[in-house]
C-alpha cells in the first residue's frame, strides 16, 4: 500500500473535516493508499518535516484554509521536499484553492487526489525564507484575516472579513512606499499594495488575469485615495473592474524590493508575515499540487 499524510487544522472554517476524517480514510484505504492524520498543533512543524522525510509518503495532502496550505508548502520547500501536495479545502476564503479550480467538495476533493494530475505551480518567497501561494499584501485591511474573530469567520465566513475591512475605513491613513523592479521604480504614497499568484485574494474573484505557472507576480497598488473613492475602488473589485481605476497601479514582474518609511506589517496567505523592507520573488514551477 502507498502511504500519504493528511495535515488536517481542525479549527478551519466551520470546522467540518473532523466529521469528514473516516470518510476520507476509508476512500484512500478503498484505494490501496494507506493515510496518516496528523492534527495541527502549536510547535509542530519540525514533527510534520520528520515525518515526511522519514516516513516514505507518496505525497502530503493539507486541509484547512490558506494559512494551512501555506503551512505545508513551507515545510515542503525549506526542506527541498518534492512529494505532490493534495488540497481539501476547509477555510473561510480558501483562495489558492479557487484559483487552482479545486472544488470546496471533500468527496470531489478525494477524487482528485486518487486521479494523480498534478500542475506544476510558482511559489513566491519573502527574502528567501517565507514562501506564499496566493498572496502578499501590506497597507489598509490587510491584517483583517488574521485579526477577525475566529468564532465570527466560523459564523459569518468570507463576511466577517469585509465587515472587520469597514470597521477599519474611518482610521486608514496612506504610507509612502517604494516598489522596485529590474525595470521600473514606483514611488508614491498608497493605501494598499497585494501581490498576487493567480486571480483571487481575500475570497475576491477575478482580481487580474494572472496565472499561478507563469513565473511572475502581479502587484496590484491602490494609491491614496478619498474614502468615498475607495469605495468605488472596492466595487470595482466585486465587478471585475480593477483595472480600469485611475487608482490602481499594476505591475508584472518576477522579482521586486518593497520599502517604506513606516512599520508596515505583511499579510501572506492570509497569515501575520514580516514588515517591511522586503525582497519578493516568484520561483516558477517549484510545487506539484493534485489538480482537477
Amino acid at each position: 500500500m502507498d502511504k500519504a499524510l493528511l495535515v488536517y487544522n481542525p479549527f478551519s472554517g466551520d470546522r467540518g473535516i473532523i466529521q469528514k476524517l473516516d470518510y476520507i480514510i476509508e476512500r484512500f484505504q478503498q484505494n490501496d493508499v494507506l493515510i496518516q492524520p496528523f492534527r495541527i498543533m502549536e510547535g509542530c512543524g519540525k514533527n510534520i518535516s520528520r515525518l515526511i522525510k522519514e516516513g516514505y509518503f507518496k505525497y502530503v495532502i493539507s486541509s484547512g484554509g490558506d494559512g494551512t496550505v501555506n503551512f505545508i508548502c513551507n515545510i515542503l520547500m525549506e526542506n527541498n521536499l518534492s512529494i505532490p501536495m493534495g488540497i481539501i479545502p476547509a477555510g473561510t476564503c480558501n483562495d489558492f484553492a479557487s484559483i487552482l479550480n479545486i472544488p470546496p467538495s471533500i468527496e470531489e476533493c478525494v477524487d482528485i487526489i486518487l486521479k494523480g494530475r498534478t500542475s506544476d505551480v510558482d511559489v513566491g518567497v519573502v527574502d528567501n525564507k517565507t514562501y506564499f501561494l496566493s498572496s502578499c499584501a501590506g497597507g489598509v485591511f490587510v491584517d483583517v484575516s488574521f485579526s477577525t474573530d475566529g468564532e465570527l469567520k466560523k459564523s459569518l465566513g468570507a463576511f466577517a472579513y469585509y465587515l472587520k475591512a469597514l470597521s477599519e475605513m474611518a482610521s486608514m491613513k496612506p504610507f509612502r512606499v517604494t516598489i522596485e523592479t529590474e525595470k521600473e521604480v514606483f514611488d508614491d504614497d498608497i493605501l494598499l499594495f497585494f501581490i498576487l499568484n493567480g486571480n483571487q485574494a481575500g475570497g475576491f474573484h477575478n482580481l487580474m488575469d494572472a496565472v499561478y505557472d507563469d513565473g511572475l507576480m502581479d502587484i496590484v497598488i491602490i494609491k491614496d485615495c478619498r474614502k468615498i473613492e475607495l469605495a468605488g475602488i472596492l466595487y470595482k473589485v466585486i465587478s471585475n473592474e480593477l483595472q480600469s481605476d485611475k487608482h490602481v497601479v499594476t505591475i508584472r514582474t518576477d522579482r521586486c524590493t518593497i520599502k517604506s518609511s513606516k512599520e508596515i506589517i505583511l499579510s501572506i496567505d492570509g497569515e501575520k508575515g514580516p514588515a517591511l523592507p522586503v525582497e519578493v520573488r516568484f520561483i516558477n514551477k517549484a510545487l506539484k499540487v493534485f489538480t482537477a
